[in-house]
């Protein structure tokens, strides 16, 4: 028996996820977006995704030592990622996950719903994305768009179209 997805919450709205559409439609980035029940967590997440050739991405949201950097990092959900590893490869120095009120401030986004999309709300583009270099191997990615009831699959083609569109800082590096 095929249950609904919990009503949203003031946390996880539709006019999150609608405004990620409505910014790749403007900018003609083609998509394509399926919903499910709340998946805030990747264990969550995999009983709701499709087999669609996407690369589903894990997203942490960081900040470094005095707080006055932001970092988002994508990289394949099946991988994990130390900390302190993390800190070397990215050579920003002692990173720390930043708090729920940093993540709404600069991002729009409540954790579990963390997602490269969240930066379409990041107006002073002071969030800097490190992807992770594997991800070129892949022909498209998954990502929560900004809602955790939803999962957007994009090329990575589109994908980097969405990058430039949006303005923000990001380099690929090597993660692992």
């Amino acid at each position: 028996m095929a249950t609904d997805p919990p009503a949203a919450s003031a946390e996880e709205s539709p006019d999150r996820r609608q405004a990620v559409y409505d910014f790749l439609d403007r900018h003609g980035i083609r998509y394509t977006h399926y919903e499910h029940p709340a998946a805030p967590t990747i264990e969550i997440a995999r009983r709701y995704w499709r087999d669609d050739g996407s690369k589903h991405c894990k997203n942490l949201f960081f900040r470094n030592h005095k707080g006055d950097r932001h970092y988002l990092v994508s990289f394949d959900c099946e991988r994990s990622l130390p900390i302190r590893a993390l800190e070397q490869r990215l050579g920003q120095g002692k990173l720390t996950f930043a708090s729920e009120q940093r993540m709404e401030r600069l991002l729009g986004l409540r954790p579990g719903s963390v997602s490269p999309f969240g930066l379409i709300n990041d107006t002073d583009r002071g969030v800097h994305l490190f992807l992770d270099r594997t991800l070129e191997r892949c022909d498209a990615y998954s990502f929560h768009p900004n809602d955790n009831r939803a999962t957007v699959v994009i090329r990575r083609e589109e994908f980097m179209r969405y990058l430039a569109a949006v303005g923000c800082s990001y380099e690929l590096l090597d993660l692992y």
